[in-house]
């Protein structure tokens, strides 16, 4: 396990250098100057011996493979410059909004979880009936809805509507639940699919025969073998899920003017603050990462057979 393990890490050096890459050049050949943002977000009139001060000062005046390591070897050791509008630095920023997403995150990741699980297995088990009609039905209107229109639809009702729940801000839990089903039920929706055709492929599995021939109890059969056995896929699409609601956040979070780290994102792509940008860019491609790597490790915990097929 510790050599799986390891061999997936260190499939992580390349891929987060290659993002790296990626990131300082795309910032970098637009038509925006860094120079010019800097010194609008600082109010100074842009002269020509402006630019080349500011140019200087921020380092542009070097050539780009300079410039892309000294940024790199700074990025290391988790100096991501200051920010242009607050000439704070960046991290620290990033470190005051990114719990609040993540809380947003946390609960919206708990109700795909909590509601995905049962009426996958529910329409799984009672396939071509009612419930299952029903599951999917729900499950092909949630796919379909994109999260900013259901927001402003969920404002609508239990905001303006009924009055039920506060439109906007971050306080109770009253605040959090709208902008949190606003950003799972894509999620969610997606999950009750799979796991109720991973759960309908298990039901036809050989493993799940010879169990029933064997005369276990159904319930055993259900939970052991198609339940346990169906759910490596569904982990998979759930560390994809991470990084879709970290992703989807941005959204959200300008709907309900949730102080998150993406809210703060969309407004340094305004303002052309170019190392928030770099920052935040980076930071979601690595929690992403990392949460691909963790659901890689519980799926080989789970079936040892891709610890083995990894060392192949």
């Amino acid at each position: 396990m510790l050599k799986f393990v390891f061999r997936r890490l260190l499939t992580l050096i390349p891929l987060l250098l290659v993002v790296s890459i990626l990131v300082f050049l795309i910032l970098r050949l637009g038509e925006n100057d860094p120079a010019m943002a800097y010194l609008r977000l600082s109010q100074i009139p842009p002269t020509d011996d402006a630019l080349a001060t500011a140019r200087e000062t921020l380092g542009l005046n070097r050539p780009w493979t300079v410039q892309y390591f000294d940024w790199l070897w700074r990025a290391f050791h988790l100096d991501f410059g200051n920010s242009y509008v607050t000439g704070t630095p960046v991290l620290e920023r990033i470190l005051y909004y990114l719990p609040n997403t993540l809380y947003l995150a946390s609960v919206a990741f708990l109700i795909t979880i909590v509601l995905s699980l049962p009426l996958g297995v529910l329409a799984a088990l009672k396939k071509d009936r009612i419930p299952d009609h029903l599951t999917r039905v729900l499950a092909f209107i949630g796919v379909s809805t994109p999260n900013f229109w259901l927001g402003f639809m969920l404002v609508f009702l239990f905001s303006v509507h009924l009055g039920w729940l506060p439109p906007m801000g971050k306080g109770g839990i009253a605040h959090v639940i709208m902008p949190a089903f606003s950003l799972a039920l894509m999620s969610l929706c997606i999950n009750i699919r799979l796991v109720r055709a991973s759960m309908l492929e298990q039901m036809n599995s050989r493993s799940v025969l010879y169990a029933r021939v064997r005369g276990i109890f159904e319930k055993w059969v259900v939970g052991r073998h198609i339940f346990k056995n169906s759910m490596i896929p569904v982990i998979t699409a759930i560390g994809m899920h991470i990084g879709e609601m970290l992703g989807g956040a941005v959204v959200v979070e300008m709907i309900f003017a949730w102080p998150g780290v993406g809210r703060f994102a969309v407004s340094s792509i305004y303002n052309r603050d170019f190392p928030v940008m770099q920052c935040f860019i980076l930071m979601m491609t690595v929690i992403f990462v990392c949460s691909n790597l963790a659901v890689d490790i519980v799926n080989a915990w789970i079936d040892p057979r891709i610890r083995y097929e990894g060392n192949n």
